[in-house]
């Protein structure tokens, strides 16, 4: 069973959103990276880079497939996870731990489109 934590947004494609005032620290679920198995490289992108709420925010491979990570939120990409460019499998360690990028919040209303912790888990029980 995946691991589902409260306080979090998530996306039907499996990301997750943390909200720390203006910043959105976003990054894969436990449930994603369990299905990617070890992950062995992340493409993230540029800071600066404006993204809009459901743009390619980057691609996570692992040594069954590679998966688009897609924008929960817009926002301006403020820093990248560096040491995840160095060490990917930190996300097979602890998802939730490691975010991929800090984004400045532009629309906070973009929340509410987004999953809380019971809806998540009932979209992975019928995937699981």
């Amino acid at each position: 069973m995946s691991i589902v934590l409260e306080g979090l947004f998530y996306t039907k494609e499996h990301e997750w959103v943390r909200v720390e005032g203006d910043k959105a620290y976003i990054g894969i679920t436990d449930y994603a990276q369990h299905s990617l198995g070890s992950i062995v490289y992340v493409e993230m992108p540029s800071v600066g880079d404006e993204l809009a709420q459901e743009d390619n925010l980057g691609v996570v491979e692992s040594v069954k497939a590679a998966s688009d990570i897609y924008m929960p939120v817009s926002g301006e990409v403020l820093e990248i996870n560096e040491e995840l460019e160095d060490n990917p499998a930190l996300l097979n360690e602890n998802a939730y731990d490691h975010h991929l990028v800090v984004v400045a919040l532009k629309d906070k209303s973009e929340l509410d489109d987004l999953l809380g912790k019971e809806d998540y888990e009932a979209l992975i029980a019928g995937e699981e």
